[in-house]
């Protein structure tokens, strides 16, 4: 099997749909000789800023000098993004071979009667393969949707469950209120293991503390108010930050945004819950070398001057509501050239209140997922805004349509859908070279 027909294979099982539940890996991953067992896992869940915290926490682990696995997902560019070890991408070849591999136990599982494993707990059975292989230190595990029944949470003593901020996403799946959503997220919380939380909406902090009770898991708030800003500019940020019995002064991060400072903030916790809990080492050079270095492309992603084009993956509304924040902060004189693309099952008009206004112009696409909402459908939603508005589909025919729409001064901005913003990278990065 080559990667190419590695490929072929795992996006075959999107077929089979998302279930949640543990059953299916459970029994794969035994097939496999549980690859899971024994690594050591911070587990991280939450609507928003999951993937920035796992950035921050694995770059402080790496620069401490660990071997570092990283699980995350959707990938923007490349599927190998999914599955790294201190930052680089799982190799093509080897991606193709544990994949062999893994079909071989899918195809023994299915002769065993057993229910054909989904898309993303093929790929999470790949990932703990991959990981166990190359002996990782510490494994950086972000959890797919929700958490109680999500294919990473076989993970049953992890070194601390991490909870980002909690909102409105997936409710087919997760349910219609904060409360019912906060009860999957906490299902990464297990037995006497610590837990680390943002300081959530009432609703959902008293569902968290609740599990936690109950399951004798000690919870740590991230002391969100205490962060200071210090300074703040589209090339990065500065604050100090007071968490455990520690004072950070001046800690730099690149990525912007002023949640960007609450997800580094609640990875500054778990870090401290490592070194205290666990008795991990982790020096003050190495948490002020890792948050200067962590990246997560794709979010609030600077990737041109001369007009500034930026894109961000926010695709629900506390994402939409953090994006308008940080271009009223850093570009309220400048003309706002808003790039569109949303999936239908989103809630579309809370995204389009929270951005649309700060527009002057829009350019409406389609992400190339099943899922994207029509254009004429999403015209007729942004027409209430009265803004000067054109459609552009596919993706590369939207980037022109931007950029020959602007001026040098002007402010483009991507956002609405991964899947879109993705697209949208490879091509700029492609016509800058």
């Amino acid at each position: 099997m080559n990667y190419e027909q590695a490929l072929d294979y795992i996006h075959g099982t999107y077929k089979f749909g998302s279930k949640l539940g543990l059953g299916n890996i459970n029994y794969l991953l035994h097939l496999m000789e549980n690859p899971h067992k024994g690594l050591k896992v911070i587990h991280v869940a939450g609507t928003n800023g999951k993937g920035s915290t796992c950035a921050y926490i694995s770059s402080v682990l790496i620069e401490q000098g660990y071997r570092v696995g990283l699980y995350t997902s959707p990938y923007l560019e490349e599927f190998t993004e999914r599955i790294r070890v201190n930052g680089v991408n799982i190799p093509k070849e080897e991606l193709a071979e544990i994949t062999a591999y893994t079909k071989e136990k899918v195809e023994l599982m299915l002769s065993h009667g057993k229910n054909h494993p989904t898309e993303f707990e093929v790929v999470t059975a790949i990932g703990f393969e991959y990981f166990k292989r190359k002996k990782v230190d510490y494994l950086v595990l972000e959890v797919g949707l929700g958490g109680r029944g999500d294919s990473t949470n076989v993970i049953d003593d992890p070194l601390v469950s991490v909870i980002t901020p909690i909102d409105y996403d997936h409710v087919d799946y997760l349910g219609d209120t904060l409360g019912k959503i906060a009860f999957e997220k906490a299902g990464i919380i297990k037995n006497n293991c610590p837990v680390v939380t943002y300081p959530q909406k009432e609703e959902a902090m008293e569902v968290i503390e609740g599990v936690s009770r109950e399951l004798k898991a000690p919870v740590t708030i991230a002391p969100i108010a205490m962060a200071e800003i210090v300074s703040y500019d589209d090339s990065g940020q500065c604050f100090h930050v007071s968490y455990g019995e520690e004072r950070i002064e001046n800690m730099k991060i690149s990525m912007l945004g002023e949640h960007q400072i609450q997800n580094a903030t609640v990875a500054l916790t778990a870090l401290y819950i490592l070194e205290s809990v666990h008795q991990i080492t982790i020096s003050k050079e190495a948490l002020y070398k890792g948050f200067m270095n962590a990246n997560w492309p794709g979010r609030l992603e600077v990737i041109r001057r001369s007009p500034t084009i930026i894109i961000d993956g926010a695709h629900n509304v506390h994402g939409m509501q953090a994006l308008s924040r940080t271009i009223k902060t850093l570009y309220s004189e400048k003309n706002i050239v808003l790039v569109i693309g949303i999936l239908g099952d989103k809630n579309v008009e809370g995204m389009l209140r929270e951005i649309v206004p700060l527009a002057k112009r829009i350019v409406l696409t389609k992400p190339n997922n099943p899922r994207a909402m029509d254009l004429d459908m999403l015209a007729e939603k942004v027409s209430v805004y009265g803004k000067t508005t054109i459609k552009a589909e596919p993706i590369p025919s939207a980037v022109n349509e931007a950029l020959n729409s602007s001026s040098i001064d002007d402010v483009i901005v991507f956002c609405g859908s991964l899947y879109m913003i993705g697209d949208v990278r490879s091509l700029l990065k492609e016509q800058n070279r």
